[in-house]
């Protein structure tokens, strides 16, 4: 669902949780998080606990988690819009005790305790693999407030494909929620969109699915709606090149990263009039296996150089050689995905809600997307009607609060 409007009151359920969230702001704030302490569910040397059937991330670290966590079952991104009055002033104090509140209630909601003023505590789950991922929108970042902004941190600018609606785009803040159902995630995003109210209110929520796991029970990369392994070259979390092309290495947001969000409408029925050698052409990829057309196994490189009869193994305006390192200056990203699929009366949708994570929003994301934009074969079958871009804020220990280095708290 979009929305840009909010109750026009407080209401006495939604004060009474304002008030109970407002306290562990304070808190987070005069006394170093003091409501927080002692409640970890496990130390932050150990981010995940848990077993087959579920997990406990601890919120806590150097970086958010869910930004390098595997891939959820379940994700909703939400964006809202600071009520006029806060924006009007570019009132950092104001977002200052929005993050405090967000502190205490993605401090209770991970580790499977209900935030305050929660009304249905039971539905937080401590083994729900739950993570909450909070950023700064463009808007916040363009130089009227008195924050610093990331390098290279800028909006995408317009690409000749897109067909950009209102409803999916920008925002002043993000909540990307994650886990391993919806039950726990929704609750989550309501929890957390109604502390907001008193800043802030819901701009636009998109939710989406994904199975991370293959038919063995392992972890795998999982498929879009194309039939598409999606996300093969990735870089692999804790290892030096996630790091460098992923973290912000300096300055008050290190430990952060930045994000664009991109719900990317497929043509599903045009495409599936393709026969598989046509999809696997655009592609670059084996569709069964994810493996390069070139050959080996998935997490291969493609070999761009191949050639078959004269011709290159894979083809100049597929989507694997376009997006490849070595057509970009060698700009990566790490990608995240969560397919969606619309179904109500007069309207049938489907797609592909696509989030870039990476430490550089102009050199890497915008290259990519603009090699991307000039002559990918996938442009045929899809098309961005939503696009917004955040600076997603460092992660925080017991005793600070989201946000603090970068507002200066």
């Amino acid at each position: 669902m979009s929305a840009s409007t909010s109750g026009p009151g407080l209401g006495r359920r939604r004060f009474l949780g304002y008030l109970g969230s407002a306290a562990v702001g304070t808190a987070a704030g005069a006394t170093g998080t003091a409501a927080l302490r002692g409640h970890s569910a496990v130390p932050s040397a150990d981010p995940v606990q848990g077993s087959s059937s579920g997990r406990t991330v601890s919120p806590y670290g150097v970086h958010q988690p869910g930004v390098a966590a595997g891939s959820s079952a379940v994700t909703e991104i939400v964006a809202l819009d600071l009520l006029p009055g806060v924006r009007r002033a570019a009132d950092v104090a104001a977002l200052g005790r929005l993050l405090r509140v967000w502190t205490g209630d993605v401090a209770a909601l991970t580790t499977g305790r209900g935030a305050p003023g929660d009304t249905t505590p039971w539905l937080a789950s401590p083994v729900a693999d739950l993570t909450v991922t909070v950023g700064l929108g463009a808007p916040l970042l363009d130089g009227t407030w008195d924050l610093p902004v990331p390098r290279g941190f800028a909006p995408v600018p317009a690409m000749r494909h897109d067909r950009l609606d209102p409803d999916w785009s920008g925002g002043d803040l993000v909540l990307v929620v994650a886990g391993r159902d919806g039950t726990t995630v929704g609750h989550a995003v309501r929890r957390l969109v109604a502390d907001a109210r008193p800043f802030a209110r819901l701009r636009w929520r998109q939710q989406g699915s994904w199975n991370p796991v293959g038919a063995d029970g392992a972890p795998a990369t999982g498929r879009n709606l194309f039939g598409q392994v999606d996300g093969s070259a990735n870089p692999r979390p804790g290892t030096p090149l996630f790091d460098t092309t992923v973290w912000i290495d300096d300055g008050p947001w290190a430990g952060g990263t930045t994000l664009v969000v991109r719900r990317i409408r497929m043509d599903l029925p045009t495409w599936d009039e393709l026969t598989r050698e046509e999809q696997e052409r655009s592609v670059g990829r084996d569709l069964a296996t994810g493996a390069p057309l070139t050959g080996g196994g998935e997490l291969d490189d493609v070999d761009l150089a191949a050639r078959r009869d004269g011709r290159p193994v894979v083809a100049v305006q597929a989507h694997a050689r376009r997006s490849h390192p070595s057509s970009n200056a060698g700009a990566r990203i790490f990608r995240k995905g969560a397919n969606y699929e619309v179904t109500d009366p007069g309207r049938s949708e489907a797609g592909l809600l696509f989030s870039s994570f990476q430490a550089d929003l102009t050199r890497q994301f915008v290259r990519i997307q603009t090699t991307l934009d000039e002559a990918d074969e996938l442009n045929e079958w899809t098309t961005a009607i939503g696009s917004a871009e955040f600076a997603v804020l460092p992660g925080f220990t017991e005793g600070e609060w989201l946000g603090q280095r970068v507002l200066g708290g």
